[in-house]
């Protein structure tokens, strides 16, 4: 489980693609290295990904092609900076929320105006969304200022900018979604129990 905090960020060191996966590298700062082992799990970017190999402060992941095609590790290159949490262990602070870093889908970045920035989806992702609820993008927990059909907006505070890649998106970029799993998870039940009640009529 993940909290939806940024510890810090990671710059990719290898992009080697493999027959039926991806797999790839990252430098990861001290702090974040020290006590990781290989099978760990660690959110690159808001996905979950399993440490297959450390050398040095290299650590190797494996993206399967389901992953690739959710999120957007398909676009990892050498030089790209990716945002990173090491997975939450019994007694560390909850600053975000409980997260899974199985990835929905991705947004695309719409306007940027200052600190506030607005996302275009799937119109029927909307129903998920809440203002005043929260979205994860790209591994970070984010507040929602206003949800409209196909769209959210979200305010960014210095400090999110500063410490995570968001601060760097440019318009037409994409970014990884996950949605609040207790939301996800009422809404789907309802609209089974709705549909199962109108085929029993």
């Amino acid at each position: 489980m993940f909290t939806g905090i940024v510890k810090g960020l990671a710059k990719v060191m290898q992009v080697i693609p493999k027959e039926s996966y991806l797999r790839y590298s990252v430098e990861l700062p001290g702090e974040l290295l020290a006590g990781l082992e290989k099978g760990a799990s660690v959110s690159i970017d808001g996905v979950c990904q399993t440490v297959v190999a450390i050398e040095e402060r290299e650590v190797f992941f494996d993206a399967i092609g389901e992953t690739l095609s959710r999120t957007t590790l398909d676009a990892l290159a050498p030089g790209r900076e990716v945002n990173i949490e090491r997975a939450a262990k019994l007694g560390d602070e909850i600053g975000g929320h409980l997260l899974s870093g199985h990835i929905f889908g991705t947004a695309v970045l719409q306007k940027v105006e200052g600190n506030i920035y607005t996302f275009s989806h799937p119109h029927e992702w909307t129903r998920y969304l809440f203002p005043k609820g929260y979205v994860v993008i790209d591994g970070t927990s984010l507040t929602l200022v206003a949800v409209q059909k196909g769209t959210f907006t979200v305010h960014l505070i210095p400090e999110t900018l500063q410490r995570t890649t968001l601060g760097n998106k440019a318009v037409g970029e994409r970014v990884n979604l996950e949605f609040d799993a207790l939301i996800q998870a009422a809404v789907e039940t309802v609209e089974r129990i709705l549909y199962e009640q109108k085929n029993l009529r």
